[in-house]
């Protein structure tokens, strides 16, 4: 389905703000969002029924899929939580809640796991089983797959885990396992009917909205589902449209095209907040900021020159340069405030002449090395000519190449030595487990070291939690000394929404529970 509304927004990358008129008019009557002069909510404070919702997100192109198991992108993620449901998920906490799993208890071993389902319906009416469960769970640890949650399954013998009851798994796991909960919640872990294969054209989930259209790289729209477990959502329709550009999310929400916009730069939020023509969600800190250096490849299979580029980094500069100040300072380790995280070691800071003396160590004195960035996410090529100018001053030539914002995701992940890089929130256990160990599917530092597996390993098998903490701050440890993620900041995530948009959570980091939470907003 080709939605023609966007075509132009698509095709100019920008829609000028003064043409609100106009553009509402493209859109017609239909939005159902009213007119923005009741600011409190429906005229008594309560969630309204009604509407369609338009949704601006950055994509993928044409190679988007409905399929959950291979969700990458903020926007596929949204697809897929409209769609479908998860076991569980993050809470803002990073805990992990139950969401189609009523409950879940292990043995005295922490090996097995028994996990009972609540009553929850497919959107063709068929009953959400175990059965359901363990195929959704073998489909993404397929060998022959690249499925998001493929790592984070691992733990889990599916051979020998198996239904006990219609809504009843007993989840045999390889090793005992403490925090088999977070397993559950993982990213794009979620749960399909038994057997299903045609997500594109037919997608069936237990989520919030059933399908009625997608064309990739371009718009998906959906209806809303009145058995959902969880409530019916306010809203008739959402539509989740693929705007790239960021000025043209922005536009086309002052424009009235679209009533919510994904990922805003912080010079937007400034220009916007408190002007009462839009309203700006600011979730602090929630977006870790990097440069990823591929650690198998030259120059940075040196872990001295890992090492000069930790050093070379003024993160305070990259903060007020590339976030405008919106976020604060990384130190190389992804979970900065989340559990388990080592918040022992030293602030890292710039320093040039340690950084030259380790470069010339590595025989890599007037090292040229390109950086690959993009457009597609907000800072990224800010990030990238300030880091540029800052290794200049230790005689490193950095190359910066700005590449295309619909293929830059699939692409840095394998593709050149160095890259800009930015995750949203998880656990950082499973951070660990879906970029950082050897059979991970989104390794970007191509980091593999079969001893930091087993640490890993350790650190899920240890029930003791301090003796368990104490096992990740060693993993930690060695990535700060020599991994490969340069860590310099973490910003706040910002949206933009329309007056009339009501129930956007505000303390909700990107990928947990209830951030694109959209069957509980609604439209004035």
């Amino acid at each position: 389905m080709h939605d023609e509304r966007f075509s132009g927004l698509r095709r100019r990358g920008f829609l000028a703000a003064g043409t609100g008129a106009a553009a509402l008019a493209l859109v017609g009557c239909g939005s159902g969002s009213g007119t923005g002069d009741d600011p409190a909510g429906s005229g008594d404070g309560k969630p309204a029924k009604g509407g369609r919702l338009r949704a601006a997100f950055a994509g993928g192109g044409a190679s988007e899929t409905l399929d959950p198991h291979l969700a990458n992108l903020f926007g596929d993620a949204a697809r897929a939580k409209a769609l479908y449901d998860k076991l569980a998920d993050y809470g803002a906490d990073l805990s992990a809640r139950p969401r189609l799993a009523a409950s879940w208890e292990p043995d005295k071993t922490l090996a097995r796991w028994k996990v009972t389902l609540r009553r929850a319906t497919f959107h063709d009416g068929r009953p959400v089983t175990a059965k359901d469960v363990l195929y959704s769970y073998r489909r993404i640890a397929d060998p022959k797959q690249a499925y998001r949650a493929k790592a984070s399954l691992e733990p889990i013998d599916l051979d020998a885990s198996r239904a006990t009851g219609d809504r009843v798994i007993e989840f045999v796991l390889k090793r005992p396992t403490a925090e088999f909960p977070n397993v559950l919640a993982a990213f794009g872990a979620y749960i399909v009917p038994e057997n299903a294969t045609d997500f594109d054209r037919k997608p069936i989930g237990s989520g919030p909205f059933r399908f009625v259209s997608f064309a990739p790289g371009r718009s998906a729209v959906f209806r809303r589902n009145d058995a959902y477990w969880d409530g019916a959502p306010h809203l008739d329709e959402l539509e989740l449209v693929v705007v790239n550009e960021e000025s043209a999310r922005v536009n086309a929400l002052l424009g009235g095209q679209i009533e919510y916009a994904h990922e805003l730069a912080p010079t937007t939020a400034r220009a916007h907040e408190g002007k009462g023509q839009i309203e700006i969600v600011r979730l602090r800190g929630s977006s870790m900021q990097a440069f990823c250096m591929k650690t198998d490849r030259a120059p940075f299979d040196d872990k001295r020159v890992r090492e000069a580029f930790f050093l070379i980094a003024d993160r305070q500069e990259l903060v007020d340069g590339a976030l405008s100040g919106a976020g604060v300072v990384g130190n190389d380790l992804f979970g900065k405030g989340y559990e388990y995280y080592a918040d022992g070691l030293p602030q890292r800071a710039q320093d040039l002449d340690r950084a030259r003396a380790l470069l010339k160590q590595a025989g890599a004195e007037k090292l040229k090395v390109t950086l690959d960035t993009s457009a597609v996410a907000a800072g990224f090529t800010e990030a990238a000519g300030i880091f540029r100018d800052q290794a200049a001053q230790a005689g490193v030539t950095v190359d910066v190449k700005v590449g295309s914002k619909d293929s830059y995701w699939s692409d840095i992940l394998d593709n050149g030595s160095l890259c800009c890089y930015r995750s949203g929130a998880m656990p950082i256990e499973a951070h660990i487990s879906q970029r950082l160990l050897t059979d991970s599917t989104t390794n970007a530092t191509k980091w593999k070291h079969k001893d930091f597996d087993a640490l890993y390993q350790q650190a899920q098998a240890t029930r003791d939690k301090t003796e368990r903490a104490a096992v990740y701050e060693r993993m930690q440890r060695r990535l700060y000394a020599e991994g490969g993620f340069l860590i310099w900041g973490f910003a706040d995530w910002i949206i933009g929404t329309a007056r009339t948009v009501k129930g956007v959570e505000t303390e909700a980091p990107a990928n947990t529970l209830d951030w694109a939470r959209f069957d509980k907003v609604w439209l004035a």
